[in-house]
């Protein structure tokens, strides 16, 4: 069956999504082998991709919209990551045959496309191009989270708040992300976790407020994440 303009746009769309685009372009015949594997699909605010414990039978591509990834502990919902637009969700579980480990719930409406592991895996087999892609994508988000990991390792709570909150804030400045989120994100107490955003809005770097987290200003909040980068950047100034 032959792709509709819109058809082409959406799968264009996809392809970049997997490994860098200036080397090993997908083909034709390997867009619509991609386009047989799976669909676009939509949710509403509040509604699930997954659930934890489910079987992995399927991984997501979010086109549009943002996801909260959570895992309920004793009860509690723990929220632990975010992901919006090219992320990859779920294929580290569908491709291990293993149930998901946390759920995906959407943060407002959300397109994305969902891959079937039946359809996939035949298609992953035959086209290589669209394996190594994938290989290269998911290698590149897990070098990403090592190398936020690592910068991460050798820092205060409070600088580590500070890059937290860079790297989630919107365009106005808005991050939506709860104190009890940031602590489960950073391994750290809400406890100390609000105490460093009490530093920082006595720094004058956020405001912040009941439920309300807002950067007033980047630059000093990027020069209390990296204190090394601030002395160079005062020696700069002083030459």
């Amino acid at each position: 069956m032959a792709l509709t303009p819109t058809d082409q746009l959406h799968f264009a769309w996809l392809a970049r999504c997997f490994g860098k685009t200036d080397y090993l372009p997908l083909s034709p015949t390997d867009l619509a082998a991609l386009s047989h594997a799976g669909s676009f699909i939509d949710k509403y605010q509040g509604t699930h991709l997954f659930r934890e414990g489910e079987p992995a039978v399927h991984a997501y591509v979010i086109e549009k919209g943002e996801v909260e990834l959570y895992r309920t502990i004793n009860g509690i919902r723990r929220v632990v990551a975010r992901a919006g637009e090219g992320n990859v969700l779920g294929d580290i579980a569908m491709f291990r045959s293993e149930p998901y480990i946390s759920s995906a719930r959407a943060i407002g409406p959300v397109s994305a496309f969902r891959f079937d592991r039946d359809k996939l895996m035949p298609v992953l087999i035959q086209h290589p191009v669209i394996t190594l892609r994938w290989l290269v994508a998911g290698l590149g988000q897990l070098e990403a989270t090592q190398r936020r990991v690592l910068r991460l390792m050798s820092r205060t709570v409070k600088e580590q708040v500070a890059e937290l909150l860079i790297d989630e804030a919107d365009d106005m400045g808005e991050v939506h992300l709860s104190q009890n989120t940031i602590a489960t994100l950073l391994g750290a107490s809400r406890q100390t976790v609000n105490e460093a955003l009490s530093e920082l809005r006595r720094d004058e770097a956020v405001e912040t407020g009941y439920r309300h987290i807002r950067v007033k200003d980047a630059t000093k909040l990027g020069m209390i994440a990296s204190p090394q980068g601030t002395v160079r950047r005062v020696k700069a100034v002083s030459n």
